[in-house]
């Protein structure tokens, strides 16, 4: 190749490249489609760039997070999706004073693509050619005279904080901390009130712990570290150490989580909550609550521990950033104090309170106790998610019938029908996250969420896709299942049995304890990828007891790098199981489980080495019809067969006990044992007809 063929493909790629980071950067946008769930930001970027200009800020970054780094935040919290218009839970605007642009990861591609407006850049993070945030802003601001990149300590993590400053310097740039935060100046109309909901005690039959067993322990995790101070800034760990719930996280999920900070020391504990004199003396909202906060705290009225009692008390404070600040601002003047215990997950203003040297950053006892569930919460998520599933053969077998007889479903409709089905269950506390209730291309969506706008019909034309879950009392579900009502096409089938292939790869995994999660990610992967097919989320995340439907730190996922923060999987830890395949523009298909991590017994055992497997609580049967049994193993369908079997004794008994008789029909004939005769599959049912066939034979 002589050199100016060289450089002519060389300029045509960097002009590529350029012209793929433009504005309005997807297709709908290029050939100038009106869609409907797009929102015209352009006015709030031009009031932002208005408080940049005052603070003499170049640009300006806007993370999803709130003060206590939550995946999901309250309506309250949504700065990002207030600037962009884009309400994906992972994502991060820039705003300079000539571009906006929104970096996202690949699940999150196409939801972008209908959310954001045609004046934004779409950088789509992991893919070729598109810059880090500090690549475009070293280039952005290249040129300029104003090399301050602004940004709020408050909402950004420790680390994160870190890496950008350090980044960003890298390109001649400097970051700035900036507070109060500029959205925060700017969102004054319609901005959602701050949420302040009644707190319930959590009762022990369900959390099967006290929390003055919590804290002991924690305390004792505290003496092992020799840190002085723990401070606890997340909300489920909050929840969690204090047995509480309560519903102020209330939107894509529904978190029972309450807005609070905690302070923990070897003798005592230190709680703040919004609105304290109220919510200490309130009478309790859930039925379940048998007493006030005050009298589950062992607190007064007014937050002082009763220090005449023997029993363990909390001091309650009034939560507000700035009197937390200045707290920790005095814990960490103390010369008493030499050692103060932070998550990898506080924010950077908190960070910053700290002397270096006193500082001591790792996972929370908090996190890593509520992670590995105690036996009442094991059992309480098996009861639930057995519960759950009665649920969703009800609904499920109710939307085939009314689809199939042309009643008129749709995404919305079929959503709310499934809320008020699992509202029916006992100790059922709503959804712990809006239904991806999808059909059709809206599938492909690994995110959407159905609303008004985009409501489409239900047909036995389209696949159907529904992830949802419930909160209950005494567990947190999220299960998904994927259905078509006609035949399916070869290549429809090959990808229901290979997602489903996956799943059961990871569900029937052995390995040694003290594997990561991303160590056995490709398990759930590798039927996709030997036919050149993968996806592009994580397989599993976390899940809480009546907490977060996504909870950290561990993950099972190839989609992030090793992080300071990312621990083995460990006995008692529950995870999903989603492996999926996502045709864009035409359908998705996504299997989800939930799994329980236990040791395992092997066929042989070595000196100092534990075996952990998983074992599925999640009981809901698969469409058959969908599954290809010619491609499975032998040990795929002897799996398979078990769980059918599993899930007929346990989810068919209470289907038949609630009378719900059709659903259970509809269990039964999905749950059929599979027959295995030299390699190929057969159902019962398939062999009847044969030795029929042949008995006719016979007699003729």
């Amino acid at each position: 190749m002589d050199n100016c063929k060289r450089i002519f493909i060389a300029t045509a790629c960097i002009l590529n490249v350029i012209s793929a980071l433009q504005p309005g950067n997807w297709g709908s946008c290029e050939n100038g489609e009106s869609i409907p769930t797009r929102t015209n930001t352009s006015l709030r970027v031009e009031a932002l760039r208005a408080e940049m200009v005052k603070e003499k800020l170049g640009a300006y970054i806007v993370p999803s997070e709130d003060f206590h780094m939550s995946e999901f935040v309250s309506s309250y919290d949504e700065r990002r999706f207030y600037i962009s218009g884009f309400d994906g839970s992972m994502g991060t605007a820039v705003i300079t004073a000539t571009h906006a642009a929104l970096w996202t990861r690949g699940k999150y591609f196409l939801q972008a693509e209908t959310q954001l407006g045609c004046d934004w850049i779409l950088m789509r993070e992991r893919e070729p050619g598109v810059p880090t945030i500090e690549e475009w802003l070293g280039e952005q601001l290249e040129n300029q005279a104003v090399k301050k990149v602004g940004a709020c300590p408050y909402f950004f993590g420790n680390d994160a904080w870190l890496d950008y400053e350090k980044s960003l310097e890298q390109h001649g740039l400097r970051l700035g901390q900036t507070v109060p935060d500029l959205i925060d100046k700017i969102w004054t109309d319609d901005r959602p009130a701050f949420p302040d909901t009644v707190i319930n005690s959590y009762p022990l039959k369900y959390a099967g712990k006290s929390w003055q067993d919590k804290v002991q322990e924690v305390q004792e995790e505290m003496k092992k570290k020799n840190a002085d101070v723990l401070i606890v800034t997340m909300l489920d760990e909050t929840a969690w150490l204090f047995n509480m719930r309560a519903t102020d996280i209330r939107g894509f999920v529904n978190d029972p989580f309450f807005y609070s900070l905690a302070i923990v020391r070897p003798s005592s504990v230190s709680l703040y909550i919004k609105n304290k004199e109220m919510k200490l003396t309130a009478n309790p909202t859930d039925q379940e609550s048998d007493q006030t906060i005050k009298d589950h705290l062992n607190t007064r009225a007014d937050g002082s521990c009763r220090k005449n009692s023997n029993k363990m008390c909390v001091e309650v404070k009034e939560y507000n950033y700035v009197s937390f600040i200045m707290d920790l601002d005095a814990l960490a003047g103390n010369a008493t104090i030499k050692r103060i215990w932070l998550s990898y997950f506080c924010n950077y203003a908190v960070y910053t309170m700290i002397p270096q040297d006193k500082i001591y950053v790792d996972n929370t006892p908090v996190a890593m106790l509520k992670t590995q569930k105690n036996d009442v919460e094991v059992q309480g998520m098996t009861n639930s998610h057995i519960r759950d599933a009665a649920a969703l053969a009800i609904f499920a077998s109710k939307l085939e019938k009314g689809v199939k007889s042309g009643e008129t479903w749709t995404e919305v409709s079929a959503s709310n029908e499934l809320t008020r089905l699992r509202s029916l269950q006992d100790l059922n506390r709503g959804d712990s996250f809006a239904s991806i209730s999808s059909s059709g291309s809206n599938a492909a969506i690994i995110h959407y969420f159905p609303t008004n706008t985009t409501d489409r019909r239900i047909t036995a034309n389209d696949i159907y896709l529904i992830d949802s879950g419930g909160q209950y009392l005494d567990g947190t579900t999220d299960v998904t299942r994927t259905f078509l009502w006609r035949d399916p096409t070869a290549f429809e089938k090959e990808c229901y049995t290979r997602v489903l292939m996956g799943q059961i790869n990871l569900a029937m995994a052995v390995w040694t304890k003290g594997l990561f999660g991303r160590e056995i990610d490709a398990w759930a992967r590798q039927p996709l990828f030997d036919v050149g097919l993968t996806f592009k989320h994580g397989t599993g995340h976390g899940i809480g007891h009546y907490l977060s439907v996504h909870e950290g730190p561990g993950r099972i996922s190839n989609y992030h790098a090793k992080f300071d923060w990312d621990v083995p999987l460990a006995e008692h830890m529950f995870y999903s199981d989603e492996p999926g395949y996502y045709e864009d523009g035409k359908f998705g298909i996504r299997l989800e489980n939930i799994v329980y991590v236990k040791k395992v017994e092997t066929k042989y055992s070595m000196k100092g080495v534990t075996m952990l497997g998983m074992e599925t609580v999640t009981l809901f049967p698969y469409e058959t019809h969908l599954i290809d049994y010619s491609k499975m193993s032998g040990k795929q369908i002897s799996w398979l067969n078990a769980y059918n079997a599993k899930t007929l004794e346990k989810v068919g008994k209470l289907l038949k006990d609630q009378d719900a008789m059709e659903a259970y029909e509809w269990v039964e004939k999905r749950t059929k044992k599979i027959e295995t005769t030299s390699g190929s599959t057969t159902t019962i049912a398939s062999n009847f007809i044969i030795y029929s066939l042949l008995l006719l034979y016979l007699i003729w």
